[in-house]
């Protein structure tokens, strides 16, 4: 890792008040969370049916006996804690130099850390609701049950995810733009910003402090200030926060 691009991204973080981070399953792959893409990803592993079919509206709708299966066996990583770079943009915001974290994952461990403001396009696992009344749950509703998951109503309840053919929530979204748009210093990490909507909000991003930390390149690597092919945890390691 070069040092004097480590040092810039250091000045970078000293000199601002106003940085947001846009975040993706790579941050959570450090803490033994699984993505979906890499070789070892729940895509190359083999079931009855793709990952991406059994997360999909219609297959829950269709088939929840094998969600709920799926869901409990590869979506829940609960003992997971979280990792360096988890720990340092909590410790960022309690600074009060980050504005706000906006995550692709559903894992909670933005909050686990101590992070306040966070944006979960893709909602969460600790948040469920019964499709039919709308009662909340926590997550142990799900764990704690067999087969598929019933409010007191006889409701099925639904992990608050957002599942293929389901729309992101348009609130989120729209504060998530809003946060990109006014950041000083924009910093990406952990996505190769290959899945929309999500990944076009670093095009909200007007400035020109756009710091990426991906282990791949991405097709924006020549748009950004700064560019870490690295481990998103190793890099936020080396600083001083």
């Amino acid at each position: 890792m070069e040092t004097e691009k480590l040092n810039e991204l250091q000045r970078l973080i000293d000199e601002s008040d106003h940085i947001v981070f846009f975040g993706g399953a790579g941050v959570s792959t450090e803490s033994g969370i699984p993505d979906f893409r890499s070789q070892d990803g729940l895509y190359n592993q083999k079931y009855d049916y793709p990952p991406e079919v059994i997360l999909s509206h219609t297959f829950f709708v269709n088939n929840p006996v094998e969600f709920f299966r799926f869901y409990r066996d590869k979506m829940l990583y609960l003992d997971a804690e979280p990792n360096a770079a988890h720990i340092a943009l909590a410790k960022l915001e309690k600074r009060k130099k980050l504005k706000a974290v906006i995550t692709q994952n559903i894992d909670g461990l933005h909050q686990k850390a101590g992070s306040n403001v966070v944006l979960e396009l893709h909602g969460s696992v600790h948040r469920n609701y019964c499709t039919k009344c709308g009662k909340s749950y926590g997550v142990d509703a799900i764990l704690n049950s067999e087969g598929v998951p019933r409010c007191e109503c006889g409701g099925i309840i639904k992990p608050d995810v957002v599942l293929y053919e389901e729309p992101l929530d348009e609130y989120i979204m729209s504060m998530a733009a809003a946060y990109a748009q006014s950041a000083d210093v924009f910093i990406v990490g952990g996505t190769s910003l290959s899945v929309y909507p999500a990944a076009g909000f670093v095009y909200r991003y007007m400035g020109d402090k756009l710091i990426l930390i991906n282990k791949s390149k991405t097709n924006i690597d020549k748009d950004a200030r700064l560019v870490f092919n690295d481990s998103i945890g190793e890099v936020f390691s080396r600083l001083k926060i």
